[in-house]
């Protein structure tokens, strides 16, 4: 019988190195014994849902850090600071326009206020990525559904790929509209380093970034930053009284407010000596000839408007241009996922077709950067990448790019009712083959980064039932549903 405590003391004394969240990445923060300080809300310590004291001195701590009117802090992630912000700046019934590579939690606070969804679908990168939402294409939507009500986009995405924010928050307050930007990956933008400005000074509405993704805080805590006056405070916290739980962590807010007063008291030194780390990184791993570290110049203007690079995107076959590639067989995400995993002990973040992901904070170490770049240029040079390469000619030959992994999981599905209304009707669970041609009755999704293949009320098709069997093939976590193991789906039944 194993115990998880036990299990967590045992891996912590391994040498496995972790390119994943939480941004800690495990080190010895200072602070206090947990039990010494768990409580609850008694006098003195103030009350979340009705923060007047400690607890709002600390949340106002984060808003000038930030740079927003007014910052909540979020013990239940992420997840509970976009439920509240969709439904605080839309009613029931309304219209939202929506980038289509939303995390679940998008998807399920649409559901929640039975809102109709138009989506933008990102442009995919030469590099099968999911890049940028434009400014034209939100501008362009919004003359076209004059009826919206508010704009949600993703930026950074899960690998770094960052929106014109600024530029679409002009063109949503042109059109009366409010701006919800998940940055869940981005709590580290705006402190220098060469990294980006963060979405509350670029004009989003509504910003909600996970501290615990790329930041030293506990997973799960993360903050919800609210400026302006589109989408209203009060509406805010009744949400957030609805979707946070009403025993929140004290442990989780101390982490909180001990992240933001490090980065208040030392960010411009900790982000100085990230920089440094980043690109000692990427210089050692710019000679990789089978492996391929992506870097900005792979992402053009019209894929990206800006790139994170604190992500670590590995491409094990190599990086492709927008019409050609070398004719090579490569290695899978997966495969080197494994290698790196077993025969080097990194940890990564996750795994695609493709590529493997690795992310990185301020308080990642020398040591673990340079024995991840040393493991690449290893593995660039072993028979393990070279020994699957085909057979070629001396002269080296072009093929035409096939569409990529991402470009086929993330097509268009044809959409016969809104999300709201399907998972109202009942359903019931269906071979594979039975299911082709019926609507969706749940949610398919590749975790991580959670992003839906298919939602309910979208039509089931012979080549999505292909894409779930090619991500099982590949050893990808297909997730949404019990049993698509054992190829049974739900569908919608009336």
């Amino acid at each position: 019988m194993k115990y998880l405590d036990e299990e967590l003391i045992l891996y912590s004394k391994t040498d496995a190195y972790p390119f994943h969240m939480p941004g800690h990445k495990r080190r010895g923060i200072d602070f206090p014994n947990p039990y010494s300080i768990d409580i609850t809300e008694i006098d003195g310590f103030d009350n979340l849902h009705h923060a007047e004291g400690i607890i709002r001195e600390a949340e106002e701590r984060a808003a000038a850090l930030y740079g927003s009117d007014h910052c909540y802090y979020l013990v239940n992630g992420s997840t509970c600071g976009l439920l509240a912000a969709i439904c605080a700046a839309t009613k029931k019934r309304d219209k939202i326009l929506v980038a289509r590579n939303s995390h679940k939690a998008v998807y399920h606070g649409m559901s929640l206020n039975e809102l109709d969804a138009v989506y933008l679908y990102p442009r995919i990168t030469a590099n099968d990525l999911q890049g940028q939402i434009t400014v034209r294409q939100v501008e362009k939507a919004l003359y076209e559904h004059p009826d919206i009500a508010a704009v949600m986009i993703t930026s950074p995405t899960y690998e770094g790929i960052i929106s014109d924010v600024a530029g679409i928050a002009k063109v949503c307050h042109a059109h009366g509209v409010p701006l919800i930007v998940d940055e869940a990956h981005g709590a580290h933008l705006g402190f220098g380093g060469g990294f980006a400005e963060n979405a509350v000074r670029l004009g989003a509405d509504a910003v909600i970034m996970s501290l615990h993704k790329t930041l030293p805080s506990f997973t799960q805590t993360a903050l919800l930053h609210i400026s302006g006056s589109r989408i209203s405070t009060e509406q805010v916290q009744r949400y957030l009284g609805i979707f946070e739980t009403s025993s929140p962590s004290y442990l989780f807010m101390a982490s909180m407010d001990g992240c933001v007063r490090m980065l208040t008291e030392q960010g411009t030194e900790l982000f100085g000596n990230y920089r440094r780390l980043l690109n000692n990184f990427y210089q050692k791993t710019a000679e990789l000839k089978h492996l391929h570290v992506m870097r900005r110049e792979d992402l053009n203007l019209q894929e990206a408007y800006g790139w994170d690079d604190s992500k670590l995107v590995i491409l094990a076959g190599g990086k492709r241009t927008d019409d050609v590639k070398t004719l090579k067989k490569g290695m899978t995400g997966e495969e080197l996922h494994q290698i790196l995993l077993n025969q080097y002990h990194l940890q990564m973040e996750m795994v695609s077709e493709n590529y493997v992901l690795g992310m990185t904070s301020i308080m990642d170490t020398q040591e673990g950067l340079d024995r991840l770049a040393a493991a690449l240029r290893e593995i660039d040079a072993s028979e393990q990448v070279t020994g699957a390469e085909e057979k070629e000619p001396a002269t080296e030959k072009k093929i035409i790019i096939e569409a990529g992994f991402t470009a086929r999981m993330y097509t268009k599905n044809r959409r016969e009712m809104q999300i709201y209304q399907a998972v109202e009707l009942p359903y019931r669970e269906v071979s594979f083959d039975e299911a082709i041609g019926k609507m969706a009755g749940d949610y398919v999704f590749l975790y991580p980064p959670g992003i839906p293949m298919i939602v309910p009320g979208e039509v089931i098709s012979p080549s999505f039932i292909e894409k779930i069997r090619e991500c099982q093939r590949l050893g990808l976590n297909v997730s949404g549903q019990p049993n698509l193991s054992e190829e049974r789906i739900k569908i919608v039944y009336f």
